[in-house]
């Protein structure tokens, strides 16, 4: 019980209009534990009290239609105002998702479309002289990230390819060392980019002792 008030108190995910996919697996996620995912998902009907109920049949009957209202007010604090315009006549949980589903998931064919876009984004992106590695990866893994919350499959093994072949020149040296030590086809993302972080932290480091060995030696 207490971990459930404690949860409550959570903020939801609040939609836009963008980046669907995203909101509704955290929204699911928010509902389910609430416990008010069966409300939108099934659509129970709330069958009226029988005469001279039991208490048992009371206290259902109050939670499965509080449980409805509940998942219908917490979709209707979790869009922005343009969005409730929307959706503020319809009468349960489920016809608001699925309107929200509907409306804004798109079809499979603008799906394919968009994840296509995607991939010819990632395919063009090189890593600039003045990127950091860090910033590098998570520019290509927001991309990644966007074409599998679409539902398309994007591995990882896939981005590590895409890294070594588009690193600037000053890191051929590290990927020679790569190449010595370890087997790049199985090397993972994150060991590949902690290596090259590694590098890139000692060649900074080495600028900087530079510069200040020149500022002792002019003074």
């Amino acid at each position: 019980m207490e971990a459930k008030t404690t949860f409550s108190h959570i903020a939801p995910p609040i939609f836009d209009g963008d980046n669907y996919q995203a909101w509704a697996i955290k929204m699911m996620v928010h509902l389910e534990a609430l416990d008010l995912w069966e409300a939108v998902e099934e659509d129970y009907d709330v069958l009226p009290l029988p005469e001279n109920p039991t208490i048992v049949q009371l206290k259902t009957h109050k939670e499965r239609k509080t449980k409805k209202s509940k998942a219908k007010a917490c979709l209707f604090s979790t869009v922005s105002s343009t969005i409730f315009t929307r959706i503020m006549n319809l009468q349960t949980a489920k016809a608001i998702w699925d309107y929200l589903r509907s409306e804004y998931q798109g079809n499979e064919r603008t799906k394919n479309m968009k994840v296509l876009n995607l991939i010819r984004e990632f395919e063009m992106l090189k890593m600039k002289e003045t990127e950091t590695i860090k910033d590098y990866s998570d520019k290509l893994l927001g991309i990644v990230n966007k074409v599998r919350l679409l539902g398309k499959d994007f591995s990882d093994e896939r981005i590590v390819q895409k890294i070594l072949v588009t690193l600037p020149e000053k890191y051929e040296s590290k990927i020679s060392s790569l190449e010595e030590s370890k087997d790049l086809s199985s090397i993972s993302l994150a060991e590949l980019v902690n290596a090259l972080q590694a590098q890139e932290q000692r060649r900074m480091m080495r600028k900087e002792e530079s510069v200040e060995g020149a500022f002792q030696v002019k003074a």
